[in-house]
């Protein structure tokens, strides 16, 4: 572990030494990560977790077209891989939220209706 100073506030974080890409692959082997949200974080997060072999789905709002449709151009499939928020939430075992404050207040209203 590395003893990190943010902003007087010392911790200590676990780095890859201790937690390598390997035993995060046997930890999450049975898990689907549904990431919530493709704007600006969930890209390059989904990828790169898709890349090194964890099962991934994205959870995206179709009236957002312009996420939506980024999805599709990096390889999510609609129905298999790309979903709405509530569907991605219910086939997920691990939920990553990757929206804005904002978004998520929307999104928890919207859940809290249905």
């Amino acid at each position: 572990m590395a003893i990190i100073n943010f902003g007087g506030t010392k911790e200590k974080v676990v780095t890859r030494k201790e937690f390598s890409l390997d035993k995060a692959r046997k930890v999450l082997k049975n898990e689907v990560v549904a990431v919530i949200g493709y704007g600006v974080q969930g890209p390059a997060q989904s990828l790169n977790m898709k890349d090194n072999k964890i099962n991934v789905i994205i959870g995206q709002a179709k009236e957002y077209k312009k996420d939506w449709d980024r999805a599709i151009a990096d390889g999510w499939v609609p129905g298999k891989t790309l979903f709405s928020i509530e569907e991605a939430v219910q086939k997920g075992t691990i939920i990553q939220i990757l929206v804005s404050d904002a978004a998520q207040r929307i999104i928890g209203r919207r859940s809290r209706k249905t």
